[in-house]
């Protein structure tokens, strides 16, 4: 075959073109971000892993890589600590909001966590929070007056109502009371309904980390620690009225001591007036009650209406590189899972509360809580969320077993309240050396 000059160019154009095509594909995978994810709780998949999917088609330059999600906040602390002495930190975590300032204060003398304020301020500062967050719930994000997190999750304790017995015994399920002590006067009567029927349960004596706890201190107006003398704060009426209160759930009340899982079932079976628990329970609890009676939820009681609340538990999304270019793509997940789009998700899979304001609007969930009123009822709370505490030292987890085996033995009579809160004092002082 002849060769031209003709087909001589044509081919030197086509291996120039082919050339440059196959480089093109490397150069623009290199361009790609690759944030490496770690959050806790392997339940939490299910909305996670659709959100990173939606945000990565919207942002083609970002890869979101998530790290196998740790069992639980304590073992998700554990294991970002043990990764910052060895340099090999996730770049963005989901912390929970009580061991949030643990992780700071360990973090930033190492310049191993990145505050948030430059990154905020070029959002328009203060009005991009009051946009998007109450300031109650973005203060479940602050250490120290410093933005180290935006709220990802937010879930507060409400009441589960078996209307029938409550309408029984005289009350009104759609107006409960909202103090403890009209709450135990409403279980002691239903439980004079019949002796196998328990008033209520508040399954404290049970619960796996200390947050009912901290909502009867913190619904009295109380707190859980001095932070002038780094010691426990409710060595005082607050502490012992808690303590009180729990044996009066007991005894006038009718408690079963049960866990918190045979609790759910037993007022699924509807042996219990109204229970205290998670909004992330609500599907579950309504796949208990069934047909078997009306089922409403409504707020957490406050005793103090002027400076009560209540403890939030969730996590808060924080970036942990140093790498500006990824500091900006972190940035960028950070808004998206906690606007309201993304709050839609997360809410209608797990029944918590949005941390974005306007995640509550029409075009969001406003229409789902009209049909779904039990949901709606942890949104109702956002006013009242306080920062779930944590102890000085990091050795929460240790202090509340302490505290849940000295608050057990005052709910069964074994010592009083004031006994079991000299113990308890004592005993988390020491803890928190």
């Amino acid at each position: 075959m002849k060769i031209n000059r003709r087909m001589v160019l044509g081919s030197l154009a086509g291996i120039a073109a082919a050339t440059l095509s196959g480089l093109s594909a490397p150069a623009s995978a290199a361009d790609q971000i690759t944030l490496n994810v770690l959050y806790n709780l392997p339940g939490f998949t299910k909305f996670h892993q659709p959100l990173a999917d939606e945000f990565m088609k919207n942002n083609p330059d970002v890869k979101i890589n998530f790290l196998a999600p740790a069992a639980s906040y304590n073992d998700g602390q554990q294991q970002v600590l043990r990764a910052a002495v060895t340099g090999n930190l996730p770049d963005v975590y989901f912390s929970g909001y009580n061991m949030t300032a643990e992780l700071v204060h360990t973090l930033l003398p190492r310049q191993q966590i990145t505050d948030l304020t430059p990154f905020i301020a070029a959002e328009g500062g203060q009005a991009f929070l009051d946009k998007n967050y109450s300031p109650k719930m973005a203060a479940l994000g602050q250490i120290d007056g410093k933005q180290f997190g935006l709220p990802v999750n937010a879930s507060s304790p409400i009441m589960y109502i078996n209307a029938d017995l409550v309408k029984k015994a005289g009350g009104d399920p759609d107006n409960m009371p909202t103090t403890f002590p009209e709450l135990i006067a409403l279980a002691k009567k239903i439980h004079a309904l019949d002796p196998k029927i328990a008033g209520m349960g508040y399954d404290i004596n049970g619960w796996p980390d200390d947050w009912l706890w901290q909502s009867l201190v913190f619904e009295q107006g109380g707190k859980l620690v001095d932070e002038a003398n780094k010691k426990v704060a409710f060595d005082n009426e607050v502490g012992l009225n808690a303590l009180k209160m729990a044996r009066q759930f007991v005894t006038e009340g009718g408690q079963n001591l049960l866990d918190w899982d045979q609790s759910r079932q037993q007022f699924g079976a509807g042996l219990t007036g109204f229970i205290f628990s998670t909004p992330a329970h609500v599907q579950t609890i309504e796949g208990l009650v069934g047909t078997r009676f009306p089922l409403k939820t409504a707020v957490f009681p406050l005793d103090n209406k002027e400076k009560g609340g209540v403890p939030t538990g969730g996590n808060s999304a924080v970036i942990l590189t140093q790498d500006k270019a990824k500091q900006d793509a972190a940035w960028k997940y950070l808004k998206w899972i906690t606007g309201p789009q993304a709050q839609n998700t997360i809410v209608r899979i797990t029944g918590y509360l949005p941390t974005n304001k306007l995640a509550t609007g029409p075009d969001y969930l406003a229409p789902y809580y009209a049909e779904h009123p039990n949901v709606k009822t942890a949104s109702l709370q956002a006013d009242r969320s306080l920062p779930w505490a944590g102890y000085p030292g990091g050795d929460s987890v240790r202090i509340w077993r302490t505290q849940r085996d000295i608050i057990g033995s005052v709910m069964r009579g074994d010592v009083t309240p004031e006994a079991g809160l000299k113990q308890m004092v004592e005993q988390t002082n020491a803890l928190m050396q």
